[in-house]
């Protein structure tokens, strides 16, 4: 294995880890602990630490390796607020136009989010809650919005898995929640659908953001 590949997986692994929560806010990770599990020595794990510091994942500390960023109520509040301004603005958008095309899309994705719901499968939920709201940004035909709304998307599965945690039961909420989006943005009601998505960006992550979207 090249260092080039080397550092491609380790940067990969140890990414998927922080995302999912497997690697936790806070945590001290050397370049040691990281490489051995995969076989890889220390060069390219640092080479991975420097790519997820420059991502705000990691914080290196020298001599002793680098420091998981926990997701701050900061970093939260400016998250939601950008989904919030970006996802009301495209149902504006799509207020005159056909969206018969977008609500057969929410339907398939409501439906695979009730039967994740119904299996507990916080992972596979996270990814189609994701999908769910990026996919009313993609009807609105905005190109730069739909660019800059791609580049959250990792940090909008970390929170969603910080924020959901075990609380499988919660599911099933998020789904009817996001029904009533769905039919909000069917019927072209954008105020609406701007109050209902603050309500539930601010309830599904009042852990991380302390307050109130």
């Amino acid at each position: 294995m090249t260092e080039i590949a080397a550092a491609e997986r380790a940067y990969l692994a140890l990414k998927e880890g922080i995302l999912t929560g497997e690697v936790r806010g806070g945590e001290l990770l050397s370049e040691v602990e990281v490489g051995t599990p995969l076989g890889i020595s220390r060069t390219p794990v640092h080479e991975a630490f420097l790519r997820l510091q420059a991502e705000g994942l990691l914080r290196l500390v020298p001599r002793r390796g680098a420091v998981v960023v926990p997701v701050g109520p900061g970093e939260a509040t400016d998250v939601l607020e950008v989904r919030r301004a970006l996802e009301s603005a495209a149902v504006r958008r799509l207020a005159g136009s056909d969206r018969s095309a977008l609500r057969d899309t929410l339907v398939r994705l409501l439906d695979a989010q009730q039967a994740l719901a119904g299996a507990g499968d916080v992972p596979g939920f996270v990814v189609a809650d994701e999908q769910f709201h990026s996919a009313i940004v993609q009807a609105s035909g905005n190109a730069l919005s739909i660019r800059f709304y791609a580049t959250l998307a990792d940090r909008q599965r970390r929170m969603a898995l910080n924020s959901i945690g075990t609380r499988t039961e919660h599911l099933t909420t998020l789904v009817a929640e996001h029904r009533n989006l769905a039919d909000l943005v069917d019927t072209g009601d954008a105020d609406g659908f701007d109050q209902a998505l603050a309500a539930h960006l601010s309830a599904t992550h009042s852990a991380l953001l302390g307050g109130a979207l």
